[in-house]
Order: C-alpha cells, then sequence, then structure tokens
C-alpha cells in the first residue's frame, strides 16, 4: 500500500491554489442526470472520488470525457435507466445523489446502500421522508434502495434535523415534480447553494438556497449547460490550518473569503494573522498561539470536517483547549493515531480535550478517513523526525495532488 513520509519541522511558505469543491462538485456531476442532454463541469478536483464517479456515470449509460486540466463532459442522453447495484457505491456516499436524480427524471431508480468514511451512523432517513412526501415509495432490501412514483407532486418538508445530503437529494427529486415544493430547516452550506445554481443554469427554478428555507417551482425538463464548481473551502482551511502549524506563511489562491469565516474567526482567536483579499487569504502563523475551545456546527458555524486538522494544531498549543463535535457522532477515531505522537488527548464522548505539548514526535500511524488523514500530516508537519501515514487512500479522495502542492510550499514529504 502506499504511505506518506513527512519529515517535520520545515515552515510552510508560499503560494497554494485551491481546486474545486469536492463536496459540490460529486452532486453536480451526478445531477448532469437531470438535464438528459449535454454538460461540461470545470474546477473539478482530481480526486480518487471524482475519478470513480466518472466510472458511475458511465455504468448507467452516460457517455463520459473526464480531462486531467480539471473537466467533464457528460452527456446523459442515452441513459435509459438509473440502476447501479455496484460495489463501487460502497467507496462514496456521494453515490446515493443518484437517488433524487434518478426518481426526478425517470420516476424509479435503484442504487446500492451507500459507504464513504467510517464516521458515525449517517441515517437516509431524512432524504426517505422527503421523497416519500413528494409521492414516492421507498424501499430497502438486501443493502438495495429503490425509489418508485407515478408522478412526483410538490410538497412542503420540513427536515428533522439539518441534512445536507437530504437537502441536495429533496432538491433534485423536486426540480421536475408537478407544483412547487417548499424544503423547510434546509442546510445552509455554500455547495448547497453551488448545486441550486447548477440546477438553475440548466433551467430549474430553485430559489432561497443558501438559506433555510429553499422553494423549488418544479419544470417539465432540463437543457445541458457549462458550470465551473466554487473553490474547496475545506482544501483551503486545511492549508490556512497547516500555515498555523508550521509557523509559516501562506497566500491561499482561488478561494471565497465569506466561506471561510469561521476558520478565520478561530484562527485570529488564537493569534494568527489572516488578511483577507478579493480571491485569495494571506495567513501568517508566526507568533505565539493561544488555546481555544471549538464547537462544530452547520454551515456557517465551525465546519465539522476541519475538526480533525485543527485538533492536531492545537495539540502543540499552549494551554487547554476543548473540542465539542456536534455534527458527526465518531469523529474521534483518529485521536489514538496522534496519541502515537505525543498528543495529550482525552476524550468524553464528544468532547476531546487537548492539552497542548511542546513537540509531537514522529511515529507510524494511519489515515481513518479523509480528514482525519489530513490531521495526520499536520502533525506530521509540525513532529520532530519523521511520520509514516499509511492508508492514504482515504486522504486522496479529497486532496487534489497534496504531495506536490506541499512540496512546492517547503514541506519534506514524498509518497512511496
Amino acid at each position: 500500500m502506499d504511505k506518506v513520509i513527512i519529515k517535520g519541522g520545515n515552515k510552510l511558505i508560499g503560494e497554494v491554489n485551491i481546486s474545486g469543491f469536492k463536496n459540490a462538485a460529486l452532486p453536480i456531476i451526478i445531477g448532469t442526470v437531470l438535464s438528459s442532454d449535454k454538460c461540461r463541469i470545470e474546477n473539478l478536483p482530481m480526486i480518487s472520488d471524482v475519478s470513480n464517479l466518472a466510472k458511475i456515470m458511465k455504468m448507467i449509460g452516460a457517455d463520459v470525457y473526464l480531462d486531467e486540466n480539471g473537466f467533464m463532459d457528460i452527456d446523459t442522453k442515452n441513459i435509459q435507466k438509473c440502476v447501479l447495484i455496484d460495489e463501487i457505491t460502497r467507496k462514496m456516499r456521494a453515490s446515493y445523489y443518484l437517488l433524487g436524480a434518478g426518481l426526478s427524471r425517470f420516476k424509479e431508480v435503484e442504487v446500492l446502500y451507500p459507504g464513504g468514511c467510517d464516521i458515525g451512523s449517517r441515517p437516509i432517513d431524512q432524504h426517505i421522508k422527503g421523497f416519500e412526501a413528494l409521492g414516492a415509495k421507498v424501499e430497502i432490501k438486501h443493502g438495495v434502495i429503490k425509489c418508485s412514483a407515478d408522478k412526483l407532486v410538490g410538497s412542503k418538508i420540513y427536515l428533522d434535523v439539518v441534512s445536507v445530503g437530504a437537502t441536495i437529494n429533496i432538491m433534485m427529486a423536486a426540480t421536475m415534480a408537478e407544483g412547487t415544493t417548499i424544503i423547510e430547516n434546509a442546510a445552509k452550506e455554500p455547495h448547497i447553494v453551488d448545486v441550486a445554481n447548477f440546477i438553475n443554469t440548466m433551467g430549474g427554478d430553485i430559489r432561497g438556497a443558501g438559506t433555510d428555507v429553499i422553494k423549488i417551482n418544479g419544470v417539465e425538463k432540463l437543457h445541458g449547460c457549462n458550470y465551473s464548481v466554487i473553490p474547496d473551502q475545506i482544501e483551503a482551511g486545511t492549508y490556512m490550518i497547516m500555515a498555523a502549524a508550521t509557523k509559516g506563511n501562506l497566500l491561499i489562491k482561488n478561494v471565497i473569503p465569506v466561506h471561510l469565516e469561521p476558520v478565520t474567526a478561530k484562527l485570529r482567536e488564537m493569534g494568527v494573522e489572516v488578511i483577507e483579499y478579493g480571491d485569495s487569504i494571506q495567513v501568517n502563523g508566526d507568533f505565539d498561539l493561544k488555546s481555544i475551545n471549538i464547537k462544530t456546527l452547520p454551515y456557517p458555524g465551525f465546519p465539522t470536517d476541519l475538526q480533525q486538522p485543527m485538533v492536531a494544531l492545537l495539540s502543540t498549543v499552549e494551554g487547554t483547549s476543548i473540542v465539542n463535535e456536534t455534527v458527526s457522532e465518531s469523529r474521534f477515531k483518529y485521536i489514538d493515531e496522534l496519541k502515537r505522537m505525543g498528543a495529550n488527548i482525552s476524550v468524553d464522548g464528544n468532547t476531546a480535550v487537548v492539552k497542548g505539548i511542546y513537540k509531537l514526535m514522529g511515529a507510524e500511524v494511519r489515515a481513518t478517513d479523509l480528514r482525519a488523514g489530513a490531521a495526520l500530516v499536520i502533525a506530521g508537519l509540525m513532529a520532530d523526525g519523521i511520520t509514516e501515514i499509511r492508508e492514504i487512500q482515504h486522504i486522496e479522495r479529497g486532496y487534489e495532488d497534496l504531495v506536490s502542492k506541499l512540496k512546492k510550499i517547503g514541506a519534506n514529504v514524498k509518497k512511496v
């Protein structure tokens, strides 16, 4: 198996370009199913999840061309039905967006229950609630989810919990339903807005994305389009934390600064200098940092996807930091790996108490999931000695060309 080897101690200095946002790219690629036409999706991250999704689209009958320069041409007119009973769905949770897109276009869809990172229970009950409210019948047998409807009719749907996946899936399903659908207590993340903008570019009528009430007026048909995915706020936030962790100075380019405000606020609270420009952010971490408390929340709160990288940073900040994880129930599995490097962290339920130590020590560790892998990279960059990170397939699901980008800004890192 491949692994990443890091010799810690180098400050990260220079510029880094942020890729397209994985969490927007995946549902947008699947959303092309709605159009029965040709689409070009640009600013895609060149990561394993995108290449696996290209395979999935081909499996269901789309004509797909994925270019190494970060765009995908997709023609979905020859898709006859939306059925995907293949183990490839175990590799990525985003495969469940086929449910909403397939139901909207074909009124029938079958998908093997999705996989993804092991970060606790991730039920799809809110997705099912939404589909049923639109008039669909949903069955789950032998690990296969089947949705069917004679017709879909707009409805008012209240989500019991704020769910990004359910918001996007219901939004897709309602795109060509008869009448108007209103989603209340909807998720407000930037990629919700991006997916809505994409559907509207194809001729949809979605209003209110980015607020907690989204209104979808059903249309009869959608057409193809060219669309560029927004920058990845989680990748950007990871490099911001890396700059602080290594006492480096990075200009992080191709970002939307407002999407990063929760991270910017916490880094500034620690004593990091963060300067915002139009489409870039300068982060200078060469200061004595202070311990802080963090509580993860749905957007615009502090993102759960950056909890793990932030804990890695806090592990060497003097004082005690309290990190409360309210979004994902099992997102502290990586703590044992940080402890191998000397971190002093205790976990009680969904709360981690981080007592900062002077220095982490290099060790052999494994990435337990995508963002845990990013946390271990940050730990390795800070540590004395050599850190070897195994199971890096998790990292490659979400970070484009990580090793190459790190080398360009001064990290002593290699993939073997």
